[in-house]
């Protein structure tokens, strides 16, 4: 029997991460995960709760309560906190705001990690794992990785896009820019390409031109197998 295929997709904002993942998972009949909902996740519950997010201290200790379900399914990805659908909730700016610092304390990804690598065992025939250190942390192992890069304007423009209107093209830049020093810099799991993954630039590529890169790697890694 075929051993599952395990995708690492990394990349920072606006690369087009969770369209591309989502889009292969299906495509291929695998599962799909994105990680980064799973931060922002329990930085909404920690900002839900009262808790200083600039506290690592107080973070660290709260970072086990939270009970976090996140659905596989890349047609309908799902995300629960202690049961309720937060899904919306995680997408707001002042989630978006504190997301890095949480998701910088060494608690907060102990915890994730664990989550996200039993996720990727229990997909019976496998799964995309998107985020910013699944080919670097989570899951080193994996069958491919894919580091998704794009121009700082063409990444602005997009998440603009995403947020309909909501911050001008060069206040999202600036806000991307300030999030890609912070998730490089963090000293536990930075943001970085791994070794042996395979850098592909969105700059200029349709979101189909993107998907159809992907999948036809992963193609050739199964057939090599």
């Amino acid at each position: 029997m075929e051993s599952p295929v395990i995708v690492a997709i990394d990349g920072p904002s606006g690369t087009g991460k969770s369209s591309t993942s989502k889009a292969v998972a299906a495509k291929l009949g695998l599962s799909y995960l994105d990680t980064g909902a799973q931060y922002r996740a329990i930085t909404w519950w920690m900002l839900s709760n009262g808790v200083d997010v600039s506290d690592t201290e107080a973070v660290a200790n709260a970072s086990a309560k939270p009970v976090i379900v996140s659905g596989t399914e890349p047609v309908g990805p799902t995300i629960t906190v202690d049961g309720e659908d937060a899904s919306g909730p995680i997408r707001t700016q002042e989630v978006t705001a504190a997301v890095s610092a949480v998701s910088a304390v060494p608690e907060v990804r102990t915890r994730l990690v664990g989550l996200q690598r039993a996720a990727a065992a229990a997909a019976p025939d496998g799964i995309v794992v998107e985020g910013r250190d699944i080919g670097t942390t989570v899951l080193p192992d994996a069958t491919l990785k894919i580091f998704l890069t794009a121009s700082a304007e063409a990444r602005a423009s997009r998440r603009s896009g995403e947020l309909k209107g909501a911050q001008s093209v060069q206040a999202t830049q600036d806000a991307l820019v300030k999030r890609d020093a912070a998730d490089s810099g963090r000293k536990t799991s930075p943001l970085a390409k791994a070794d042996d993954a395979i850098e592909v630039d969105t700059t200029d590529l349709s979101l189909d031109q993107v998907i159809e890169c992907i999948v036809t790697l992963i193609e050739e890694k199964r057939a090599a197998r």
